[in-house]
């Protein structure tokens, strides 16, 4: 039996390599992975800090210093004491693509616990310089090889590179220059005062001495560590105020405190500062993160709990793993574990106020009261916690919910501002208890307080349940105001409303609008209806609701409305219409619900028509003609 003869397909192809064009590589990084040019110097300060960090790996006692010359033939040197390259370090990590040169101590790439201790994890640090750069130069002597010499590699942004050993002796001391030639686009990032600018931004955390040496020699430090909340203070008075003065430094605001953050979890120390003015709770607070000492972001907003929005952090951290750009934090169970954790900081702040310090807490609620509403929603305990002190809008004025429930057993609230204004006049000289619902939060709320505050009642408030309360008139009395009445409700007919005549508090008051929700969704309705075509007018009429009409509430007390139902049966008919219309508007007004462009147009005819009624009155003499009376002012 012969063996099979191998078909084309079962034969083994040669392997290809990708060809890279470095160009357009570079071209990818500054416009879609790196926010800004900015980042070069951040990755040759975090490739020389890892270079140190190897080193000392070797020699615990090794020098550690990062030193960047400004204007060296209108680029930048950056010399680090670091561990170094080989010539063959050189081949395999400075022209290599994605090859990480971070190493142990053993020269091996590392994958070990140790490599925590290094910055860069991706391999591209030292590529992101052709974002400025047409040309990079390296100089390097190894510390891990004392025996080798040192080499020099030339790279250029068309792609190719070449390298030299250089003669014995001619670099003393191992550790590592790069050299920046600037490209024609990029010479403002190598400016001296922006290379200054850059190198405090990215490093001002840094565990090893970095510094900076200008165009006129004058040498400038750049990190001062360590860190201000590491640090020791003669009393506790003494560190609040050097963390305000940081904060001040930083953020640019005078903090209303501070907050120490510390995670062993992820090596996480820092500090949360709570901002002196209102923030809005969808625009998030920038944070600032460095991973190692190094900046990672200044906007990374995912490191605290959304409701959290009051307060901006400056943390460093060595477990928190960064996106590839290392301009942002990956998002993983490790972040969401520290995002909650600093949550629990906070809370466990504000319950440190509520129990220490309540002239400061009345601070922070005078400007937070909107971010801690957000999270007592969430929290019982801290509701519970903070109850007597959270500021609600009642028919009481701005009061706490706890003094405000100690004098009202029953309390009512509305579920929109607009309610609210609506009936707060009347309910409150009615002596109902009733809080404005409106505001974020702050119904949801209120309806939690019988879970706090066993006894008290809670209830939506409808404005029909204010008309309710009010006193009802004498029979005699709405008999005798009946051709009034007669005469109004015609009137308010006209605008899909209804009118009753009551007694009620306060006497100033002539007239009260109550419009509930489904009263104005029907007009609102109804009005699309007649505007619609045919379709659509359809569709419309088929959500035809029997809502209840608003009710236009006449007040019995007020001494207008008297008088105006005595002159009812003996004034003129229209001085009579147009004053119902005026009332009308007025109440309108006072519920401070939007105004329709009708509603204008309403306010204007009657504001003119009893203009015109008291004008003929005063030229007559008598404001009771028997004449047909001026035509109707038109708007």
């Amino acid at each position: 039996m012969s063996t099979p003869t191998p078909t084309p397909a079962s034969t083994p192809q040669p392997g290809h390599t990708f060809q890279v064009d470095l160009r357009g590589l570079v071209d990818l990084l500054s416009h879609h992975l790196y926010s800004s040019p900015r980042v070069y110097l951040r990755e040759l300060m975090q490739n020389a800090v890892d270079a140190i960090t190897a080193r000392r790996l070797l020699d615990p006692s090794a020098p550690a210093r990062i030193t960047i010359r400004t204007d060296v033939g209108g680029g930048i040197v950056v010399e680090d004491s670091g561990v170094g390259l080989t010539e063959s370090d050189v081949h395999t990590f400075l022209a290599t693509i994605g090859r990480s040169s971070k190493r142990g101590a053993d020269g091996e790439l590392d994958l070990s616990a140790a490599r925590a201790d290094f910055i860069g994890q991706f391999g591209i640090g030292l590529l992101a310089c052709f974002v400025v750069a047409d040309q990079i130069s390296v100089v390097s002597r190894s510390a891990r090889e004392p025996g080798a010499p040192a080499v020099e590699w030339h790279g250029r942004s068309d792609g190719t590179y070449s390298i030299r050993t250089l003669p014995a002796g001619s670099v003393a001391q191992p550790g590592t220059t790069v050299t920046l030639t600037p490209r024609g686009d990029g010479s403002e990032w190598l400016e001296s005062g922006r290379v200054i600018q850059l190198a405090r931004h990215f490093g001002s955390l840094l565990r090893y001495q970095v510094e900076v040496i200008d165009r006129h020699g004058d040498v400038v430090r750049v990190n001062d560590t360590p860190p201000v909340w590491e640090r020791q203070y003669g009393s506790p008075l003494a560190r609040r105020e050097a963390l305000a003065a940081y904060g001040r430094e930083v953020f640019d605001f005078n903090p209303l405190d501070s907050i120490d953050l510390d995670i062993p979890l992820v090596g996480l120390k820092g500090v949360a500062f709570v901002l002196p003015t209102p923030a809005h709770p969808t625009k998030r607070s920038g944070n600032r993160v460095h991973l190692k000492g190094m900046l990672l972001s200044d906007q990374a907003t995912e490191l605290v709990p959304d409701w959290a929005f009051f307060v901006s952090c400056v943390v460093d951290t060595t477990g928190l793993r960064p996106t590839a750009s290392r301009e942002a934090l990956y998002e993983d169970e490790t972040l969401a574990a520290v995002r909650d954790a600093i949550g629990e900081r906070v809370r466990q702040w504000l319950t440190g106020l509520a129990a220490s310090d309540l002239a400061l807490l009345r601070r922070f609620l005078d400007v937070h009261h909107l971010a801690v509403k957000a999270l007592a929603r969430y929290d019982d305990q801290l509701l519970a916690l903070l109850l007597p002190w959270l500021p609600f809008e009642t028919t009481d004025g701005n009061v706490s919910l706890d003094e405000f429930a100690r004098a009202h057993p029953v309390v009512l609230v509305t579920q929109t501002v607009e309610e609210f204004r609506q009936v707060a006049p009347i309910a409150a000289a009615a002596g109902m208890g009733v809080v404005n619902g409106g505001y974020v939060y702050d119904r949801e709320l209120v309806h939690q307080l019988p879970l706090i505050r066993p006894g008290v009642t809670v209830a939506d408030l409808d404005p029909e349940t204010v008309s309710a309360h009010l006193d009802s008139v004498d029979p005699a009395a709405e008999l005798a105001a009946a051709p009034f009445l007669a005469r109004a409700r015609a009137v308010a007919d006209r605008f899909d409303t209804d009118v009753a005549l009551r007694s009620f508090q306060p006497v100033g008051v002539p007239a009260m609008l109550v419009d509930n929700r489904e009263a104005r969704h029907e007009r609102r309705r109804a009005e699309l209806s007649s505007k619609a075509d045919e379709l659509w007018a359809g569709i419309l009429g088929s959500l035809n609701s029997s809502a209840p009409r608003a009710q236009l509430i006449l007040n019995h007390l007020n001494p207008l409305i008297r008088k105006l139902a005595e002159l009812a049966t003996s004034a003129d008919p229209q001085l009579s219409e147009t004053a119902i219309e005026a009332l009308y508007g007025q109440a309108l007004l006072l519920s401070r619900r939007p105004l329709r462009p009708a509603d204008h147009a309403l306010l204007n005819r009657s504001f003119l028509g009893l203009l015109e009624f008291a004008t003929q009155a005063a030229g007559t003499g008598s404001g009771n003609s028997s004449d047909t009376g001026p035509g109707r002012a038109q708007s």
